[in-house]
């Protein structure tokens, strides 16, 4: 069953060799929710800003499973290895325009003045 929501086939194919093996599941209990499932939640609430809680049950993954996820991902160093991987193929095709780069730091707390303020005084 093809879901809702789901991201194009190449992605997929750029995203499942970096996601770590998990061992297949025997015995009885719930289903592991298969990584397309998940990844595609995943992408679904980053691009729609839509709340982990509301997600809709037709992704065929809940809000939580997707977060668990996402977060033993971000463990394990997918997201960094995505970007990095992204990246070298983007530039290989000569689709990013590097003279338009921007570096922001503004994610960075400053506390109030940065830390030399503190030996000023």
């Amino acid at each position: 069953m093809a879901s809702v929501f789901e991201v194009r086939d190449e992605v997929w194919e750029v995203v499942a060799p970096l996601l770590p093996e998990v061992p297949e599941q025997v015995g009885p209990g719930r289903r592991r929710v298969p990584d397309r499932t998940a990844f595609n939640t995943i992408v679904f609430v980053l691009v729609t800003g839509i709340a982990w809680r509301h997600v809709p049950r037709e992704l065929g993954c809940s809000g939580v499973t997707a977060w668990r996820r996402l977060r033993d991902w971000q463990q394990t160093g997918v997201w960094e290895r995505l970007h990095r991987t992204l990246l070298e193929r983007l530039n290989t095709a000569g689709a990013i325009d590097w003279s338009a780069a921007v570096v922001d730091g503004s994610h960075i707390r400053a506390l109030q003045g940065g830390l030399d303020r503190a030996f000023a005084r």
